[in-house]
């Protein structure tokens, strides 16, 4: 079984979605305002274009990849959330618990998803072709 694959325009709204990522990213360490927007906008096209992507086989192996690519979508939605809390403390929380848990925490929720992403598309990428060659 393959994967589904995404058609012309969702394919170009995946890669939109991920250099939106990295654009917000980098602006957000150079501290410019717009940068947690466009990281979300980013994160949120690129989630849903994965997630549109599903696997219709029986492979245990590349289900249980699939649920850690989910997982490390939505490390990429909590770096999202926590851009947005690093410019001004949305949650409410007092200076010194906001700078213990909140203060530039998104990085390291994105290095997760980043990992994470890495390793299962990587792997779901050679689970599909030993099934290829299966067959």
């Amino acid at each position: 079984m393959k994967m589904k694959q995404l058609n012309r325009i969702e394919n170009v709204i995946f890669l939109a979605g991920a250099v939106l990522m990295v654009v917000g990213s980098g602006a957000n360490i150079f501290m410019k305002m717009w940068a947690p927007y466009v990281f979300a906008t980013g994160s949120l096209a690129f989630v849903l274009m994965q997630l549109k992507q599903s696997y219709e086989g029986r492979n245990i192996v590349i289900r249980r990849l699939r649920r850690i690519m989910i997982a490390s979508d939505m490390f990429f939605l909590a770096s999202a959330l926590l851009m947005f809390a690093n410019q001004n403390n949305i949650f409410g929380l007092d200076r010194l618990t906001y700078i213990k848990y909140i203060h530039n925490n998104w990085v390291v929720t994105l290095l997760v998803a980043s990992i994470l992403q890495l390793y299962s598309t990587h792997r779901i990428g050679r689970e599909l072709d030993k099934e290829t060659e299966k067959m």
